[in-house]
């Protein structure tokens, strides 16, 4: 059997940014999924894109991400959306956060907005905001679409995807399946919360549980602009970038003492407008198998937050879901080589789609022999 000079185990967005990689690089490549097409963590996220919120080391690879998305919009028509991120500032300390950022990365990366300028972008005039901040580098995708789609661009160009078939081991440069062995010069294996079923060791080395976030889609009342995406106080507390400024800690304090709900779920308050209407969400929990449930109150508990600040009194919700990836305790992204022709590739945190590409470069770059300590999610 001739030999594939890459495969890829996995079809979510890391897997199929690798491929879309490999293929302009001019390789040839196989992608094999246990499902018939992508249905796992990359359609289930925001679909928000924070390369601004991402840590100061970790910048270059966001930027390296970020003109891979563009750069893969541009090849296969996916919708990516330019637009940035606004922030509206609550309370004193989470503005004094926001600029502080902004006097850290300067006016290229965040922009200090006034109460009335932020309470506009949202739609809000009675949002009640003290200020807030615009990070224009920031983009947004449909997460419905941009996995299926890049793959299906994919499969146009010649990629080889062989779908509906369980790997079952990796070792050496083969790939067996329940389907019979295939053959690579090299494998880039992407899992997500799977690694446990090839990898264990590995899963067990650094802890990977799986983090299931509850989240919804709302319509868009005409009123709210399209074509914004938003991040709040609670984001402030949990992206490395912002955690990273001085006033990081009363701003933990403060939330504890104002929302002390949002505190307990671990909740990333963020609405993301995509065709189709707004993503509200997330809140954060943690487990080796998860139960299925969405628990209400979380759900009701987001909802309503979110749209306070929107200012929409009757949400209409059009679906709601129980969002999963890969997470662990000790790091936020596996790059590991358990033999020469394999690597093992996954986000342990919530930044697969953001930093998907530049990701991708990484391993092809052929240097992944460590586990990478610190992203942001």
């Amino acid at each position: 059997m001739s030999k594939t000079d890459l495969i890829i185990v996995g079809s979510g967005i890391l897997g199929l940014a690798t491929a879309f990689r490999a293929h302009r690089q001019g390789r040839s490549v196989r992608v094999i999924d246990r499902s018939a097409r992508p249905v796992g963590s990359s359609i289930q996220n925001y679909g928000h894109a924070c390369f601004t919120g991402q840590a100061d080391d970790t910048q270059d690879l966001a930027t390296a991400s970020r003109a891979g998305w563009l750069e893969a919009a541009a090849a296969t028509g996916i919708w990516a959306a330019e637009t940035g991120s606004f922030i509206p500032a609550m309370t004193e300390p989470e503005l004094r956060v926001l600029q502080e950022f902004a006097d850290h990365r300067g006016p290229d990366q965040a922009t200090i907005l006034s109460a009335e300028e932020v309470a506009a972008a949202i739609g809000n005039p009675s949002l009640g905001a003290i200020g807030g901040a615009h990070l224009p580098l920031d983009m947004r995708v449909d997460p419905r679409e941009a996995a299926p789609a890049l793959a299906e661009w994919l499969a146009g160009e010649g990629v080889e995807f062989t779908w509906n078939t369980t790997v079952t081991e990796v070792g050496d440069g083969t790939v067996s399946t329940n389907r019979g062995d295939v053959h690579g010069e090299q494998v880039v294996v992407c899992p997500g919360y799977q690694l446990t079923s090839l990898f264990p060791e590995i899963a067990e080395a650094h802890g990977v549980r799986i983090c299931t976030l509850a989240m919804s889609l709302i319509e868009r009342p005409q009123r709210i602009p399209s074509g914004f995406a938003m991040l709040t106080g609670t984001s402030l507390a949990r992206y490395d970038g912002f955690a990273a400024m001085p006033g990081a800690s009363a701003l933990r304090e403060d939330l504890t003492e104002r929302e002390p709900e949002l505190v307990d779920v671990i909740a990333n308050l963020m609405v993301t407008d995509i065709p189709g209407g707004l993503l509200i969400g997330d809140s954060h929990a943690y487990d080796l198998s998860p139960e299925p449930f969405i628990d209400a109150r979380v759900g009701d508990l987001l909802l309503n937050r979110a749209t306070s600040i929107l200012g929409i009194d009757e949400p209409v919700v059009r679906q709601r879901w129980l969002g999963q990836y890969a997470d662990s305790t000790e790091t936020n992204l596996i790059l590991e080589r358990p033999d020469a022709r394999t690597t093992v590739a996954v986000v342990t945190s919530g930044i697969g789609m953001t930093l998907s590409f530049g990701i991708a470069d990484r391993i092809l770059g052929g240097s992944p022999t460590e586990t990478d300590a610190r992203l942001s999610a």
